[in-house]
């Protein structure tokens, strides 16, 4: 397990019966984890989608629960089928869940259809999905489309209003506000984008600056912009060399959720996935999963 996981499990301590060991070393005796709702769609390659959600609400220590909105046969190569779920099915699984446990935080990924995005926003509006995590999957990595026609529509007006936070990338952005993704250049370009965003009514949007790779600072880094009414923050890191990013978007939103439900604010609970993110590129940098964008290391393998 890394350092940063480590300290994350240490956070969630003091909510637990502990017992004290020789060495001033705390044992957790008993924890009670809480829950979390992944909607997204599965991942066949195992490194984005559903799986790469579970992995980080394991590595949170969070109980994860899931509705799954579509299968894709993927790999690390592309996306080459996708086979979506119907919205009354999806609508179903989060029903099941809901209704059986105590969910603290909902994110949401791959929701492929314009008609599940307003499902889940009519689930939204009736107000049992707590801290929503809106991450906005349009496109995969590769480039295949991951939503219908109307799907963009669809979030601006069904489903944007009921979020916590919105998570979109620079080419998700671009694609919510209208723009071509070349027009967004800089730390300025990100807040414009992030304010309209803001205006479709979530509490927060944070512009992910992972894609940038011509500007000269955003070559050696990924800043990431989280714009509410009350202001901006910026999260900078050094750009990790590593094809092994698939599902880092997926893994972000994912810890965001484990955050709130683990009763952080907002800012930290961002801070903190943007770490867990960077540690989990930084472990699987060598990796050689597959032959081509690999998945990251959620759980802290390389760190043991």
């Amino acid at each position: 397990m890394s350092d940063y996981l480590r300290t994350v499990a240490a956070s969630r301590v003091g909510a637990s019966a502990t017992a004290k060991l020789p060495g001033a070393i705390t044992r957790v005796v008993k924890v009670q984890p809480v829950t979390v709702l992944s909607i997204a769609g599965s991942d066949s390659g195992g490194g984005a989608g559903i799986q790469a959600d579970l992995r980080t609400f394991a590595a949170f220590g969070v109980h994860g629960t899931t509705a799954i909105t579509a299968l894709t046969a993927q790999n690390t190569l592309g996306v080459f089928s996708v086979a979506t779920t119907e919205p009354d099915m999806v609508l179903a699984q989060c029903r099941a869940v809901l209704e059986d446990f105590d969910v603290r935080a909902v994110k949401t990924g791959m929701l492929a259809t314009p008609q599940t995005v307003e499902a889940v926003g009519e689930l939204a509006r009736s107000g049992v999905l707590a801290n929503l995590v809106v991450d906005p999957v349009l496109v995969s990595s590769t480039g295949h489309s991951l939503m219908a026609n109307g799907g963009v529509g669809a979030y601006r007006e069904a489903l944007f209003a009921f979020a916590s936070i919105v998570t979109p990338n620079i080419r998700e952005a671009a694609v919510l506000c209208d723009l071509d993704a070349r027009e967004i250049r800089d730390f300025d370009d990100m807040v414009r984008v992030g304010q309209q965003i803001l205006t479709f009514g979530p509490a927060f949007v944070l512009v992910k600056g992972g894609h940038f790779t011509n500007q000269d600072h955003m070559v050696a880094h990924a800043p990431d912009v989280l714009v509410s009414a009350h202001g901006v923050t910026v999260f900078d890191a050094a750009r990790v060399e590593s094809t092994n990013d698939h599902g880092t978007g997926c893994s972000l939103s994912a810890a965001i959720a484990c955050g709130l439900a683990l009763g952080r604010p907002l800012a930290e609970a961002t801070r903190d996935a943007k770490s867990f993110v960077l540690a989990a590129l930084e472990g699987a940098a060598a990796w050689r999963l597959g032959q081509g964008r690999g998945p990251i290391d959620h759980l802290g393998w390389h760190g043991e």
